[in-house]
């Protein structure tokens, strides 16, 4: 009895801090894929994250901005600053292409791309949770010592 309590104990403990969030099974029948034209987005080192022009205002429930405390990037709706473990808030991450979505692993973007500073170059699909949305990214730059700054390309709507 003694040792049921302890992995009832740990299981719950590892279910607390397990980095992977819910995945969505397939794409839902109501979901969206934007495949539109490519934008770029750009946060210079230093800019303001909680002004208009240094976020990505993907919908009214996503903007995607960066600190200048070298943290990673989150989500201005619903976030003053970025957690390692749950930002950006709202979003789901994947390292693969729109045409391989039905058979990518998606998780916050700490858990999906591991160190931020790695992910210039990768292809990501990112997942809008609210929104049920889904869109290419890939990031072009990542700054270091602490500026705050980054770009990325992404899809947009058709």
């Amino acid at each position: 009895m003694k040792n049921l309590f302890w992995v009832t104990i740990m299981l719950s403990v590892w279910a607390c801090t397990n980095d992977t969030l819910p995945e969505p099974e397939e794409v839902s029948e109501d979901a969206v894929i934007w495949t539109g034209a490519n934008m770029s987005f750009d946060k210079v080192a230093g800019a303001d994250p909680s002004v208009a022009e240094n976020q990505d205002r993907l919908t009214d429930n996503v903007w995607i901005t960066r600190g200048n405390n070298g943290g990673q990037i989150y989500n201005a709706v619903e976030e003053d600053a970025a957690t390692k473990r749950e930002s950006p808030r709202g979003t789901l991450w994947a390292i693969g292409t729109i045409d391989e979505i039905e058979n990518l692993n998606f998780a916050n973007f700490r858990s999906a791309v591991g160190s931020p500073k790695q992910v210039v170059g990768k292809d990501l699909v990112l997942f809008l949770r609210e929104d049920e949305i889904y869109l290419s990214v890939k990031f072009t730059s990542w700054g270091q010592n602490k500026a705050g700054n980054f770009s990325y390309e992404r899809s947009t709507e058709n």
